[in-house]
Formats: C-alpha cells, sequence, structure tokens
C-alpha cells in the first residue's frame, strides 16, 4: 500500500450549479436544449432499481465499428472528478498502448454537466454518477459502448453487467462503489455509536457540538436526515419529507455548528473532529493520513448492519464528443483488469465492483484494517440499499433551496 496516495476530492458536488450561477432548472434547460427531437423523450425517463430503464440507441451517434486498434501518439482525453485515477495507471496505459492521456478534472457534478454540454472541449471519457444518465443521454452526448472491446466485462459482479439504470449495459460501465455512514475516531468519541439504537441521532447529540462534520454534498447530506427518520425514500418529492428535512437541518446548524466538507479523510486524522458523516472509500483512506503516533486502530465506520443505508456507484462513459474512442474502450477495458484496478484502488480508495474484491481479501492484501472492514462494499448490499437518484426538475429546485437556506446558516 505504499503507492496509496488517497485523492479522495471527488464527488464535490455541494459548489454545484447554483454556486457556479446556473440554476438546477437551468441545468435542466440547457441539457435539453442539446438533444434532437429523435431523443428528447429519454429525458423524462428516470431509471430506479423499481422502474429500470433500457435507453433507445443514439440515431445520431453511432457505435464505433469492431477490430480497431487505438492509433499510437493520439490523445486521449478523460474528465474525471480530482484524484480519482492512479497515475500510474493512465503512465502504464500511454505506455502500453503508445498513447497520450489528457486528463481534465471537475470538482462537482454540475461543473462537469455543464461543461460537457458545450461540446467544445472533445473529451473521449467522462465519469458521471448514474443520476445524471438521463440527461447525457437525453441531450445526444454520449456514444454507445461497442462491447466486443470490453473483454474484461466479465470480471463485474453479475449484477451490474446489466444494470437497472442502463439495461444491456449500452452506454455506461460501473466504475466504483461506495456507501454512506458514520465515521469517528474511538479516541475522541467515548459513544459505542454501532450500538447506538439510532446512530444518526448523534450526529444531534450535542456533546459533540462544534466536533463533528457532515458531507458537502446537498442530496448525501439531506438524505440522511430521511434515514434517521425511519424514512427509506431518499428521493422523496413529498413536501412533508422536504419540510422534515429543512427543520432538522436548521437545526442541527443551529444547535451542532457542524463542518460542511468533503475532507473528512485528512481533517478527522488529524484531529480536527471526531465524528462525521462519510463516504466509505474516505473511511479506507483516513489511515494513512494518521499521525505516526496514533494508532489507525482508532478508526471506525458504520454502515446499517441490515444494509438499509444510502449505497451507490459511478459509471465510466463515452462521450460523443470525443474524437479517440477506441482507445476509449481499450481504457475502459484496461480498468476492467483485476490487477489494474487493485492499482487504481490502491489510489483512490474507492472500491470497484469486480468479483476479486471482498472483505476478507482486501483486509488480507493490506487495503484496510480490520476494524474498517464495514467500509467495504458488497454486491448483496446493492439488493437492499438506497441510490440517490435524479430528481424531477421542480423537485431538484426544491432540495437545492432547502440545501441553500442551511449552507447560508438558516
Amino acid at each position: 500500500m505504499a503507492d496509496h496516495q488517497y485523492g479522495a476530492r471527488r464527488r464535490s458536488v455541494v459548489k454545484g450549479a447554483l454556486a457556479a450561477g446556473v440554476s438546477a432548472p437551468a441545468l435542466w434547460t440547457l441539457l435539453s436544449a442539446c438533444g434532437t427531437k429523435t431523443s428528447s423523450s429519454a429525458t423524462v425517463k428516470i431509471p430506479s432499481p423499481t422502474t429500470p430503464v433500457t435507453w433507445p440507441m443514439s440515431k445520431v451517434n453511432e457505435a464505433i465499428a469492431a477490430g480497431q486498434k487505438p492509433k499510437a501518439g493520439t490523445t486521449l482525453r478523460i474528465y474525471n472528478y480530482a484524484d480519482y485515477l492512479s497515475p500510474r495507471v493512465l503512465k502504464d496505459f500511454e505506455e502500453k498502448y503508445g498513447v497520450n492521456i489528457r486528463l481534465s478534472t471537475f470538482n462537482d457534478a454540475d461543473e462537469a454537466l455543464t461543461k460537457v454540454a458545450s461540446k467544445q472541449l472533445k473529451f473521449d471519457l467522462y465519469f458521471p454518477s448514474y443520476d445524471s444518465l438521463g440527461k447525457l443521454i437525453g441531450a445526444d452526448l454520449l456514444r454507445p459502448l461497442t462491447h466486443d472491446y470490453l473483454t474484461n466485462y466479465d470480471n463485474l459482479w453479475s449484477s451490474f453487467r446489466d444494470p437497472w439504470y442502463d439495461r444491456g449495459a449500452r452506454y455506461t460501465v460501473p466504475y466504483t462503489i461506495y456507501s454512506t455512514g458514520i465515521g469517528w475516531r474511538t479516541d475522541m468519541v467515548p459513544d459505542d455509536i454501532a450500538g447506538m439504537d439510532n446512530p444518526y441521532d448523534v450526529f444531534w447529540d450535542t456533546t459533540y457540538a462544534g466536533k463533528m462534520a457532515i458531507l458537502d454534498d446537498w442530496h448525501t447530506a439531506m438524505s440522511m436526515v430521511l434515514l434517521r427518520n425511519g424514512i427509506h425514500d431518499i428521493n422523496s418529492t413529498k413536501q412533508s419529507d422536504l419540510d422534515l428535512i429543512r427543520t432538522q437541518l436548521l437545526d442541527l446548524r443551529k444547535t451542532m455548528h457542524p463542518k460542511v466538507t468533503i475532507s473528512m479523510y485528512t481533517d478527522m486524522p488529524a484531529g480536527q473532529y471526531g465524528l462525521c458523516q462519510m463516504w466509505s472509500g474516505d473511511a479506507i483512506n483516513t489511515p494513512y493520513y494518521l499521525p505516526k503516533s496514533v494508532s489507525p486502530s482508532v478508526m471506525r465506520y458504520w454502515f446499517p448492519p441490515d444494509g438499509k443505508g444510502e449505497v451507490d456507484n459511478d459509471l465510466v462513459v463515452l462521450l460523443a464528443q470525443g474524437e479517440n474512442p477506441v482507445a476509449a474502450h481499450f481504457f475502459i477495458n484496461e480498468i476492467l483488469d483485476n490487477s489494474v484496478a487493485a492499482k487504481n484502488f490502491g489510489f483512490t480508495g474507492y472500491q470497484p465492483p469486480l468479483n476479486k474484491f471482498t472483505p476478507s481479501t482486501l483486509v488480507s492484501d493490506g487495503y484496510l484494517p480490520q476494524n474498517l472492514a464495514t467500509a467495504v462494499v458488497e454486491e448483496k448490499d446493492f439488493k437492499v440499499g438506497f441510490p440517490l437518484l435524479q430528481l424531477p426538475p421542480a423537485s431538484d429546485a426544491a432540495w437545492h433551496q432547502v440545501w441553500q437556506e442551511f449552507k447560508a446558516g438558516g
């Protein structure tokens, strides 16, 4: 694990469209304007585990022919969250296929969608979440995959080879998986959080006022309020649920003074606070940022043992605007290779959904200590867990409005 660099700045979605000066409805309008009459109907589809979607094959962007090889000296342009790909993996690919990789990064999803929609930057590969998939397809921004190139596809968990958000995997390949739970240090938090009747209540325990943090991600942070109250529809469009979120978030702000951040993976090891809402990949990163005088055994991560918590995955897609689709396919196949995926996981801390990786093997291979084995995501978690879905435009705007109020201090 000496090459683990832990760049967990990914998924800083809070800065989003609103901070960039683009409202949520305006972003929808921008993406819809990119579409054509042949596919604009795709924008109204919102896939979920109970309503899976088979997207229509694009009539504008054709899949490439099989049997081609990357051309030496060409440039593969990748657009991804900052620090969400191993530099070693990128360098190895360049050397193996004789292509150059130009990596551009973004800090939030709405910023990325705006730039992708411009079609001016010629990105070949993009790493989104499935909550933006309908927008991308509806705007004719994606090229269908040619699966002949994906010879490592069977390394994926079986349930991810034909996912609910993209039946037939026409446009997407899973990249990483993660859960959202609670992280803490036992040397700073005496409570047995995992043993509490409702662990989410700890975020409102004034014992930890000014000593805790929540994720600077509007949907993730707000859905935690719903889970606290036993509401499993974390994509609710009910006004009563949104009112509940608003009331309890503003109470949290007033009484707990939380730090709202995405830097838990460094802040908590540094002792800035001992309790936080956390993504599993960041929990896996924490031992490597602890001072040498502090044992990794103090770190803990809780996710509901019955699996009824937030679980999600990110994707890699082929953008139609790209000029090197052959090399793009080869790169997707490369990160599905077990050894390459392991190398990438060692850098990002975010787990790929491959059969090779299990709680026992990840502990035995030294990716994380036994006390953080709860941060490992298993295939069964996706059968009972709750994903963050795309919200209808009006609900999306209403959620963002509450989040803005919370961020402004109520």
